[in-house]
């Protein structure tokens, strides 16, 4: 089974999550600075990779409500194809329009700090876009 790394890439820090080695549940990971230029974050997102065995990338793409692709699409869209041009793994986009309001319902219960909360919200994203993922990808079709 191929093993993959969810990353949800936004303007100031990158949300990682990976899979199990079965492709079926996801775990948050790691955030990271996206401040830093395109190239260092790539490299940062695989020494993940190279510790977790990655076989694919599943980036989160942030649509529009009308399906379109803005400014932020494209930079995720240049992040992505830098990713798999340096790794030689395949790059998955996944459509990530609520997953920070996911994330933000699933860590609502821990009552965290505002900082604590904040520091993980960009994984948790990461993992609902990998989740989603996983879900659809292990789903058995519909008759």
């Amino acid at each position: 089974m191929p093993r993959f790394l969810g990353i949800d890439h936004g303007t100031k820090r990158i949300g990682l999550a990976v899979s199990d080695p079965g492709a079926t549940i996801a775990s948050p990971l790691a955030t990271l600075d996206a401040a830093a230029k395109l190239s260092d974050q790539v490299v940062a997102v695989l020494s993940y990779a190279r510790e977790y065995e990655i076989d694919a990338f599943v980036v989160g793409l942030p649509l529009n409500m009308d399906d379109t692709e803005g400014n932020q699409a494209r930079t995720v869209r240049r992040f992505g194809a830098e990713l798999e041009r340096i790794s030689g793994k395949p790059v998955h986009y996944w459509d990530e329009r609520l997953s920070s309001h996911a994330a933000e319902e699933l860590l609502r219960p821990a009552e965290l700090t505002r900082k604590k909360h904040k520091a993980r919200l960009d994984r948790v994203a990461a993992l609902v876009i990998l989740q989603g993922f996983l879900d659809v990808r292990t789903s058995p079709p519909i008759d």
